[in-house]
């Protein structure tokens, strides 16, 4: 079996002093932030494509969608845009799942065991580098959104709700990627796992109108977690009040970490323990 070195932070740890949780979680989320932003092909990929899906829909799709609806290019910019950044915080936490399995499954995990801390700021550790990168990931999406002319007609107020609303399903899909990678048998499993999460904001009102896809394609579509997340923000962006969707969100949001949590305590302690 392969082992990994702890960082020298925790090897200097003693067993008589120990390393408390908020020591782990500073040294392994600066643990993983040095690997992911060493892995340059990763980082650029859990950017590039986010902003390459966006100008594919504007420029190349954007023009006739936006003309069933009576609108233009410009209209169709800000109506895909939550859409494009959720899907950006996707493919970043898809990597989240890659690395945990691999410490889980390199022994690293099982090396931690004999040090004086919580193994569990590992995974806890993972999820915060993961939350800043897919936030830089939304940041450059919104960036170039608008240098691409889009304008928002929202306040502070308005605009802080929908980049938090954001924020938080970053945050959900961190945790649940998190998991997946802490149950799966490889990295390859990990990213297998989580592949249909990925497609959640295609089957949904981030790129078209619900009431344009096929009958027996609504039911889900309008009732899955994307959809109240994405009319929320959308809303939000032009200065509107989301009204239902707003909570909506907020309960999926809510639902979805509760389990992730759960699972992650129960399976954890398994996990590390064989």
């Amino acid at each position: 079996m392969t082992t990994t070195t702890p960082p020298r932070e925790v090897q200097a740890a003693s067993p008589g002093n120990g390393a408390g949780a908020l020591t782990g979680l500073r040294v392994f989320t600066g643990r993983s932030l040095k690997h992911s932003f060493r892995d340059t092909e990763s980082l650029l990929m859990a950017i590039l494509l986010p902003v390459m899906l966006m100008l594919i829909f504007v420029f190349i799709f954007g023009e006739s969608i936006a003309a069933g609806q009576g609108g233009d290019r410009s209209d169709y910019l800000a109506y895909v845009l939550p859409a494009v950044a959720l899907t950006a915080a996707g493919f970043g936490a898809s990597y989240t799942a890659v690395v945990v399995s691999n410490d889980m499954t390199t022994g690293f995990m099982n090396r931690l065991r004999t040090m004086p801390f919580p193994a569990v700021t590992v995974l806890l550790g993972h999820t915060a580098a993961s939350m800043v990168r897919n936030l830089l990931a939304t940041g450059v999406v919104l960036a170039i959104a608008f240098g691409l002319g889009f304008r928002t007609e929202a306040g502070i107020a308005e605009f802080a709700g929908a980049v938090g609303l954001m924020a938080l399903w970053i945050l959900v899909i961190t945790v649940v990627f998190a998991v997946l990678g802490m149950v799966a048998g490889s990295a390859e499993a990990a990213s297998g796992y989580g592949f249909v999460l990925l497609f959640l904001p295609y089957v949904s009102s981030g790129f078209a109108p619900v009431e344009t896809m096929p009958g027996w394609l609504q039911g889900f579509a309008g009732h899955q977690p994307m959809t109240p997340i994405i009319d929320a923000s959308r809303v939000l962006l032009s200065g509107g009040n989301p009204g239902d969707e707003w909570w909506i969100g907020l309960l999926w949001c809510g639902g979805f970490i509760a389990v992730a949590v759960w699972l992650a305590a129960v399976l954890f302690p398994r996990k590390i323990a064989r």
